[in-house]
């Protein structure tokens, strides 16, 4: 299993698909498509599943594993072909056997170092095989190696006629790292009584609660005149963003928050005296504090707005994906199997809310119950990723062992 999960990761990596939120297209990056057709595609015919089909509607590779049994579930797998917003051209991993719990050059020339003291997760790694980037790009653990595991996984459910099983659904798609990819996913067509993404981090991350997720775009219009004579006049956009930031709690920003604690983020800001705009995120895994962070936004800028003889200070909301929790809790078959499946293979599963979404929050609201389980990596989104393949084997005996538990349990 080893030599095949690595040499489809080290493929995987190399292959840019960043996506793109400034897009409009689906997917947003011509690169995805191309990974999808020339890269997924072929792999799936490798392995010998059925129903290979690329929906140019929504940019989603999918394929199936017929049943060699009957009464059990249809369990869906589902991973992300793009990378995250971070240098991903010419990505180049560099493999370190038996590690040594000690810092890790990516690039000497540019004294770029993969640090426990910076990282204290690498000790987690000591004696296995780390794989990193050069120092220049990120990797692309998250989710090539979730793409990886279940290649690899489902290959081995295929040759083995020993493990019962129902029909088993792949996808794999775009665009999750810009909150869209799972917007467009057909869900009835899929057909999966519930599915798992494979998009977690550390091994044993089983997670079946995620944020409720907002963006809110503030607009401030000022009145730009000479300084020379704009007593009275002027009226700075740039020093109200600053004021309405000033008004948000400061204590509830990412930096300063855990676990379930919500935040407001501001994640872009750009200006003049005459205009300036500032972008927000807005998370909270408790519904009613979610809704009431939203409402925050508008009361500060209507309270700012009693000042003006016209409103200046604008904000659009558009709520982006929503605690899958909340449906989760009431049907925890998928979960529950999962967490069977780990305990089988004596890996401890680690249950906690993910602080961000994965397409499953998406998913799970659309109809199809899918938490989310380790696909390995850790560092995600920029020069400083790694993946084990120690984790990635975990990750795909444990998509295998939620197959067998299935069959058995039926």
């Amino acid at each position: 299993m080893t030599e095949k999960l690595l040499s489809r990761f080290l493929t995987y990596v190399k292959y840019d698909t960043r996506s793109d939120e400034q897009s409009e297209t689906i997917p947003s990056t011509p690169s995805q498509v191309a990974f999808a057709k020339e890269i997924i595609m072929p792999h799936l015919e490798e392995i010998g599943l059925s129903d290979i089909t690329y929906n140019p509607k929504n940019g989603f590779v999918t394929a199936a594993l017929p049943a060699n049994a009957e009464g059990i579930p249809t369990i869906g797998f589902i991973a992300h072909m793009d990378t995250a917003d971070f240098e991903s051209e010419n990505v180049n991993p560099q493999i370190h056997e038996n590690y040594d719990g000690e810092a890790i050059v990516l690039n000497k020339e540019k004294n770029i170092v993969l640090s426990p003291k910076d990282f204290p997760n690498l000790r987690n790694y000591i004696g296995q095989t780390v794989i990193t980037t050069d120092g220049l790009t990120l990797l692309g653990a998250d989710d090539k190696a979730g793409i990886a595991e279940i290649m690899s996984a489902i290959e081995i459910i295929k040759n083995d006629d020993t493990i019962k099983h129902g029909t088993i659904k792949v996808a794999f798609g775009p665009d999750e790292e810009i909150g869209r990819g799972a917007d467009l996913f057909d869900v009835a067509s899929f057909a999966a009584d519930f599915a798992y993404t494979m998009d977690g981090g550390p091994v044993g991350e089983l997670q079946f609660e995620s944020f409720n997720a907002a963006q809110a775009i503030v607009t401030i219009q000022g009145k730009n005149v000479h300084p020379g004579t704009a007593k009275d006049t002027m009226v700075n956009a740039m020093k109200l963003a600053l004021e309405y930031d000033s008004y948000l709690p400061a204590n509830e920003v990412p930096e300063q928050t855990e676990n379930r604690e919500g935040f407001y983020h501001l994640s872009g800001i750009e200006g003049t005296v005459e205009e300036s705009k500032m972008v927000y995120i807005i998370r909270d895994h408790d519904r009613k504090l979610f809704e009431d962070k939203k409402e925050k936004m508008l009361a500060i800028a209507a309270k700012m707005n009693e000042k003006f003889d016209e409103p200046r200070i604008s904000v659009v909301l558009s709520d982006s994906y929503y605690n899958m929790g909340e449906i989760l809790k009431d049907d925890m078959r998928s979960v529950n199997l999962a967490e069977k499946a780990m305990l089988a293979l004596d890996i401890k599963p680690v249950i906690e809310p993910i602080r961000g979404g994965t397409d499953g929050s998406k998913l799970t609201y659309m109809g199809l119950p899918t938490p989310n389980i380790f696909a390995g990596g850790e560092n995600f989104h920029g020069r400083y990723e790694f993946v084990s393949i120690e984790a990635m084997e975990k990750a795909t005996a444990v998509i295998v062992e939620i197959i067998r538990q299935s069959g058995l349990e039926a």
